[in-house]
């Protein structure tokens, strides 16, 4: 074999090798720095694009259940009486268990609750804990009756998945995400 054919790559058999062997036969080096140094803000690039896309997808999954929750509870499908929070949590998480594993009552916080008027309804503020978690204080589940104001709240802890990206894309404790909807309406005129 000739120095000219082994300076181009040809193999003894005549034919130019694969890409990967060639990749593999540079010995000056410069292929892979360059290839390092591209690789690792294209994969970190990549990640954060997919780990974006799926909290987007989670989130707007998370604010249809509240919607089609709140819309059960106005139109007095679901009444006031015996509504309790584990029945709620259920109702959202069979909503949620396209994307969700099966913790999803676990990391989900809900908030149902009656107000005089729309004004003290928008006077709930969502808070955090100094240790960034969730504040629940005041949180109940108490729907109320026929033409009551009501404000639905739903959390869920959302966990983010690419353990190199958790520092910089989570805002609660434990590496997660704070996934939140909200819901306001005034029932309508149904029989308690």
């Amino acid at each position: 074999m000739s120095a000219a054919a082994v300076a181009e790559g040809i193999d003894v058999n005549g034919s130019k090798p694969s890409h990967l062997i060639r990749f593999m036969r540079n010995r000056s080096g410069s292929t892979a720095i360059e290839f390092a140094v591209l690789a690792i803000p294209f994969s970190l690039l990549v990640f954060a694009i997919l780990e974006s896309c799926i909290a987007f997808a989670g989130q707007q999954v998370l604010a249809n259940a509240a919607d089609e929750v709140a819309r059960q509870l106005r139109t007095g499908q679901e009444k006031a009486a015996g509504f309790t929070e584990d029945k709620l949590k259920n109702k959202i998480c069979e909503k949620l268990a396209v994307l969700v594993s099966k913790d999803c009552k676990a990391q989900l916080i809900v908030d149902l609750r009656s107000y005089p008027t729309f004004a003290e309804a928008a006077k709930v503020k969502l808070k955090l804990t100094s240790d960034r978690d969730v504040d629940t204080t005041g949180f109940a589940v108490t729907p109320g009756p026929s033409m009551s104001k009501n404000m639905l709240q739903v959390i869920y802890k959302w966990p983010v998945i690419t353990d190199f990206m958790r520092a910089s894309m989570s805002n609660l404790k434990d590496g997660k995400t704070l996934q939140y909807a909200t819901v306001t309406w005034q029932n309508e005129p149904f029989n308690d």
